[in-house]
């Protein structure tokens, strides 16, 4: 399946319908079997210990896999992840942005699953992997 949202479209789109997240991610590639996402990570992302959060990580795997969809369908703003697990494989660098790399492993009528590596920018190993299940919702027809 062909890109349908760059990643100019998909920065908007963040912006618009997502706004008060918006400004933490940055979309830097969209590439036909990749997409990939940085986490601007500020003081609000960080946990004791000067670590970013799990729960920063897991906004942007989630993040990365749902743009990665639109990439590919278009602005389908009620797509939900239904399942997420990730695995947290080394502390995070301190003072560096993250950044997600996202693959579609499958991309179906109802349901599309995803991978994640998390990197701390500049380092060569991931800090974290996570795969996502999102369901799609059915496409509205006649108004209904």
């Amino acid at each position: 399946m062909a890109i349908v949202m760059q990643q100019g479209a998909l920065t908007e789109f963040l912006a618009r319908e997502f706004a008060q997240v918006a400004n933490d991610f940055s979309v830097t590639r969209v590439e036909e079997d990749l997409l990939e996402v940085r986490l601007n990570v500020a003081d609000r992302h960080l946990r004791p210990g000067g670590t970013v959060s799990g729960p920063s990580m897991f906004a942007l795997a989630d993040v990365a896999v749902y743009l990665a969809i639109l990439s590919r369908l278009g602005p389908v703003a009620l797509a939900v992840t239904t399942n997420c697990s990730i695995d947290f494989m080394r502390k995070p660098a301190a003072g560096r942005a993250l950044v997600a790399q996202a693959r579609l492993l499958k991309l179906g009528r109802v349901l599309a699953v995803g991978d994640v590596l998390i990197y701390s920018e500049g380092t060569a190993a991931p800090v974290a992997r996570a795969g996502l299940t999102y369901s799609i919702p059915p496409e509205t027809k006649g108004g209904a």
